[in-house]
């Protein structure tokens, strides 16, 4: 089966980079970086597995420098404990503000999902310029190092690969094909279908700078 390594592990392609602080996820502008993550210390109290089951899905796009009260609303309105929407509509709007200040973006979409199935599992890039991944609760997404990338393309079993982890909490930024054509970050969701495991991921890309309501 795959040997499957988390993102702290000692092994790092040099295509791929972890830091200690979010400032240094500026490194995903430095070219030869499809991957960055930040290896965050704290993150906020979201629901259990059972109590993922009751909420539903975000979808948002907001002004990046004052994203928070708009993300308030809409976990209020997905069915999240009043006790643990304040803080996680902080967390996200602070990593919607950094995504944005690296793109030079006024507003970014947000995507607050729980995930049950497998629809993801294939190894892929996403159609995006950069997009930043934070799996709050579950396993974390998995990713290929590039030689690994080309061999599954090759036709290599998923079985042979060294498949790699981003630990639970962290912050990834992963160029897709709009800005690294040619070396995307592949990635995938982890099959966690009838295992009886949810995910909470947050996804924000950046968005048109048009003027928001």
């Amino acid at each position: 089966m795959a040997t499957l390594l988390q993102a702290n592990a000692d092994q790092w392609p040099d295509h791929a980079k972890r830091c200690d602080d979010p400032a240094s996820l500026a490194a995903i502008l430095m070219p030869h970086f499809n991957l960055v993550v930040w290896t965050c210390p704290d993150r906020p109290a979201v629901p259990d597995a059972d109590m993922l089951g009751e909420i539903d899905d975000i979808e948002r796009t907001v002004a990046a420098n004052r994203a928070a009260p708009a993300l308030v609303e809409a976990l209020d309105a997905a069915g999240y404990p009043a006790e643990m929407i304040g803080a996680l509509a902080r967390d996200i709007a602070a990593h919607a503000a950094r995504l944005a200040d690296l793109v030079d973006r006024d507003n970014v979409a947000t995507r607050l999902e729980i995930v049950e199935t497998d629809a993801c599992k294939k190894f892929h890039a996403d159609y995006v310029s950069l997009r930043l991944i934070l799996t709050y609760a579950g396993p974390g997404t998995q990713w290929l190092d590039q030689g690994d990338a080309a061999r599954l393309h090759d036709g290599a079993a998923i079985e042979t690969l060294c498949v790699r982890a981003i630990p639970t909490g962290d912050v990834a930024l992963f160029k897709g094909r709009k800005w690294a054509r040619d070396a995307p970050i592949i990635h995938r969701s982890p099959p966690i279908a009838d295992t009886g495991q949810r995910r909470l991921v947050l996804v924000i890309d950046p968005a048109p700078n048009a003027p928001m309501p």
